[in-house]
């Protein structure tokens, strides 16, 4: 999710926003820590989006964490250095969501986004390939183009026997990952080793403390990090939230809440543009034309192989960004009659790396049990139909994870709310995948250790993306001068 998915997106000696200077054991221990690192140019094949000086390495960590003196694999790191050492703080590790996103060129990224000089002046910049991730030590199940499988959202189930019918297709998928695992490495990838690797980050940087920005599941992946790690995280940015410290059922059904949620946004530009597209002159006939299009394709596929599953979540991918609403909209223009739907074959469903979408799975399905029993997820996807019709059906779908090989190592992490106050929650009103509920969930959870600052906006992600000037000098200031709103915060439109 976030920037990876679709859309354009995107330590310190500190406690409670209070600067400690600190004494020159500290910081001659922590010169020598990040003497130990070999830095050195990114691979040639990270694309850095931004013409900034960015830096990459590796760092040990345990495969097995149950096990920290065994197999060690390694992690690639990037960093953007402060050129500013009169206001340099610390270190600022970075997330853009997944799981399975690729991180070390996200410094680079948020630079080009418009990243105040203030933060990167405050901050090296850190950026992270997460475990199994990218250029730290990849894992595979062997996915082909050719595999009848999903990114991270099932197909739309129009019925239960679509449901039956994924089912075996996700069963198929499980098979092929444990097949694959010869060196059972892949169980070792979760929410919770990932929070580890980055305190090991953290102590290879030489660094007391770190502060953390994550995004989409990268919100999920921080609050784990500062639950574990209370004492050794500082000022921490979750931005478009899960809900929980890990993506699990719960947290994909929520996507069929955004989308009835976002969708409205889509429907009155459209209706606005009704000269151009041709969709409905109401935002109430935009949804009809819209259901009554995935409804026909549903029965009858474009020539090009687009069903209906198709173009409901290339919809749903529209909605992460008012940018892509034009696009968005001619695709729906393009399917108004399908018969005269171009009859060159299209990609008909997501196919993301083979890399990404094992990160993805082993992630999600090592972090929390899920249902085996077909039935569980027939009644679910029945109740999701009628509770959120355009997309629910999809988002309550069965997974890989209802016949993954390995049973969880570990509970999920636990939300700590007895540590220090210093995690900062961002969340749109109307987000597709990750919904204002998901923000206040957490914020929950949290209790005293959070505020929540809900931008009145539309899309998928806050700070750098669908820019609310409130937001966005709120998360500044908690960044650069550890000024924490007072309490919850809701922002009006920019």
């Amino acid at each position: 999710m976030y920037r990876k998915h679709g859309a354009v997106l995107i330590g310190t000696i500190a406690l409670l926003g209070t600067f400690v200077v600190a004494g020159p054991a500290a910081v001659a221990v922590a010169q020598q820590a990040a003497s130990e690192l070999t830095w050195e140019a990114c691979p040639a094949d990270v694309v850095m989006p931004a013409p900034v000086a960015v830096q990459c390495a590796k760092v040990p960590v345990p495969l097995d964490y149950g096990n920290p003196d065994g197999e060690q694999i390694e992690v690639m790191i990037s960093k953007i250095a402060s050129t500013n050492p009169a206001k340099r703080r610390g270190i600022l590790l970075l997330n853009p969501g997944g799981p399975g996103g690729t991180g070390i060129d996200q410094g680079a990224f948020l630079v080009n986004r418009g990243l105040p000089t203030t933060v990167s002046d405050a901050y090296d910049l850190i950026g992270m390939d997460t475990r199994g991730v990218g250029h730290s030590t990849p894992m595979s199940c062997g996915f082909t183009l050719e595999d009848p499988y999903w990114a991270n959202i099932p197909p739309y189930a129009v019925d239960d026997a679509a449901v039956t019918r994924q089912a075996a297709i996700a069963k198929q998928v499980a098979d092929k990952c444990a097949a694959a695992d010869k060196d059972g490495r892949l169980r070792h990838i979760s929410t919770a080793n990932t929070a580890r690797d980055l305190d090991r980050v953290r102590a290879a940087l030489g660094e007391k403390k770190a502060s953390y920005y994550g995004a989409s599941y990268g919100s999920a992946l921080g609050a784990a990090y500062v639950s574990l790690f209370p004492k050794t995280t500082d000022r921490i940015v979750l931005d478009s939230n899960v809900g929980e410290t890990h993506l699990d059922r719960a947290g994909m059904r929520r996507y069929g809440l955004g989308f009835e949620q976002t969708f409205p946004d889509f429907a009155r530009w459209v209706a606005a543009r009704h000269g151009a597209y041709g969709l409905g002159r109401t935002p109430t006939q935009v949804r009809q034309t819209f259901l009554r299009i995935v409804e026909r394709l549903d029965k009858t596929p474009a020539p090009d192989g687009a069903d209906g599953a198709v173009v409901r979540y290339l919809t749903f991918a529209g909605l992460y960004s008012e940018m892509l609403y034009g696009r968005t909209a001619r695709l729906l223009q393009t399917y108004l009659n399908p018969a005269q739907a171009p009859a060159t074959k299209q990609a008909p469903t997501p196919n993301p790396n083979d890399n990404a979408f094992t990160a993805f799975l082993a992630t999600t399905c090592n972090d929390v049990n899920w249902p085996e029993d077909v039935a569980t997820y027939r009644r679910a996807v029945a109740e999701d139909r009628k509770r959120y019709p355009l997309y629910g059906a999809a988002t309550a779908n069965i997974t890989p994870c209802a016949y993954w090989k390995h049973e969880p190592s570990e509970p999920p992490v636990k939300v700590d709310a007895k540590g220090p106050a210093t995690v900062l929650i961002l969340q749109n009103r109307r987000d597709p995948v990750t919904p204002w509920a998901g923000g206040k969930l957490l914020r929950d959870k949290f209790g005293q250790r959070a505020k929540l600052v809900t931008a009145e906006e539309s899309g998928h992600g806050v700070f750098l993306v669908h820019t609310n000037a409130c937001a966005f000098t709120i998360t500044t200031n908690w960044l650069v001068d550890g000024k924490m709103p007072a309490r919850d915060t809701t922002c009006r439109p920019s």
